[in-house]
């Protein structure tokens, strides 16, 4: 693992979030559920583009498969199905293939289904929902690792995701090293509040003004 996937995977999305803030960036993604574990997930993106079902007979290969080969170890699986179809963008035979892969986990913009065998499997799965819908007939995939939406942001390939409990937080490659600075500075400086409060600060102290102004320039 490389040293920026190392500093990665020691903040969380809160501070990655307002590290983008500090830089005036976007990338912040709520309403996407921690479906399955209670890991955090950090790494580089690996993208998937689904559509509508038109007619045309099934690809041979399934959708997500094609990401799951070509992710590294440590790799983050996107997917976006923005269809409004209820059908599933992921399921429980990819997260197995891409655990045994050595991929880090995925997150889905749409629907994914078997929830309970990601548990078991211990595979990190995020979620803008849940079904037990299959895509065969309803969605296809379009394309592997190309830019896609989450929210209202723009995921390209070899970005960098953080996504924990609060929320998902994407960071383009070319800004991840000063976003990450910014982002250990934040978790350092809270760090130091936490420890004041242990030793019996008045948290009208603690969370006064330099807590208001920690993310100005």
């Amino acid at each position: 693992m490389d040293d920026l996937l190392v500093r990665l995977n020691l903040v969380d999305a809160c501070a990655v979030s307002d590290a983008l803030d500090k830089l005036g960036l976007t990338g912040t993604v709520t309403g996407l559920h921690r479906l399955s574990t209670y890991l955090r997930v950090a790494g580089r993106v690996v993208t998937v583009k689904l559509d509508r079902a038109d007619g045309r007979p099934a690809g041979v290969r399934h959708l997500g498969t094609a990401a799951i080969e070509a992710a590294e170890v440590g790799d983050v699986i996107v997917v976006e199905q923005r269809t409004g179809i209820d059908a599933a963008g992921w399921g429980g035979n990819l997260s197995l293939g891409a655990k045994l892969r050595g991929v880090a986990g995925v997150i889905v913009e749409g629907p994914a289904r078997d929830v309970d065998e990601c548990r078991l499997y211990d595979f990190p799965m995020f979620a803008r929902t849940h079904t037990a819908r299959t895509a065969r007939g309803r969605i296809l995939e379009t394309a592997t690792n190309v830019p896609i939406i989450v929210g209202d942001t723009l995921v390209s390939p070899g970005d960098y995701v953080v996504a924990d409990g609060s929320a998902v937080v994407f960071v383009p490659r070319l800004d991840v090293e000063r976003v990450l600075l910014a982002a250990e500075e934040i978790v350092k400086r809270e760090r130091a509040m936490a420890d004041s409060l242990r030793q019996g600060t008045p948290i009208s102290q603690v969370m006064g003004k330099l807590y208001e102004t920690m993310l100005e320039k």
